[in-house]
């Protein structure tokens, strides 16, 4: 019996397709990457990135919303941090998925 396609209904499987569709753009896979080990803030992130402080700003905001990555604050800066664990499996199994076929 598939448990996975027992629990797909249409909310979910929605949901599961916006997140997709997040993890589909690679400034965002390059982002979690880096937050994978330590947390950052957004001038880290877009020197690690490659990206502006602006674009890196952007792609935060919609990781947030989305609850991949979390953030406090200390002093004037922010750092970013993946929100849990399954966060960093998941990019970790999509990694190996493209490395290993």
């Amino acid at each position: 019996m598939n448990t996975l396609n027992q629990s797909l209904n249409d909310e979910t499987a929605i949901s599961l397709a916006e997140l997709f569709r997040t993890l589909g753009d690679s400034a965002r896979i390059r982002i979690l990457a880096a937050l994978s080990d330590e947390e950052h803030n957004v001038s880290n992130l877009a020197a690690l990135a490659g990206l502006s402080e602006s674009a890196t700003s952007h792609h935060l905001r919609h990781l947030r919303q989305m609850r991949l990555i979390k953030s406090r604050k200390e002093g004037r800066y922010v750092y970013y941090s993946l929100d849990d664990d399954h966060v960093k499996q998941l990019v970790s199994c999509g990694l190996e998925h493209v490395r290993h076929g």
